[in-house]
């Protein structure tokens, strides 16, 4: 969206894209059992609780692939089944929306790297778990 300077994206909240797979795979509570359930349950806590420690407006997006694909959408956040590695999806997106604030949520090194390197802020998993 453009604001009153003619500066697209300027106004746009920030875009969090979180990586569901490694954010639930920082923490060993039998996510590997219902890997949709346990996508379905991060997707909740986000939908309700927005990005612990930020009170900034953020569009959140969480990116789904394997076992998780089909968890829908909710209020609050967006749901991406991504059609491949979810890691070159979240490098999609991310190159996608270069006229806005992105951050990613991760702990996986090479994916930091990539979207670091497109100019995307990166944060870990606590970021989404508190």
């Amino acid at each position: 969206m453009d604001d009153i300077h003619g500066v697209p994206g300027q106004d746009d909240p920030l875009l969090a894209i979180v990586d569901c797979a490694n954010v639930m795979g920082s923490r060993p509570d039998g996510w590997w059992k219902d890997r949709k359930g346990a996508a379905e349950r991060l997707r909740d806590r986000l939908a309700s609780d927005g990005l612990p420690g930020r009170t900034d407006p953020a569009e959140i997006v969480l990116v789904v692939e394997g076992a998780a694909r089909g968890v829908e959408s909710v209020p609050g956040v967006r749901v991406e089944s991504a059609p491949g590695s979810g890691d070159d999806w979240i490098v999609e997106l991310v190159a996608g929306s270069a006229d806005r604030d992105r951050l990613v949520v991760t702990a996986d090194r090479e994916l930091r790297r990539r979207v670091g390197a497109l100019g995307a802020d990166v944060a870990g998993p606590r970021t989404a778990l508190g």
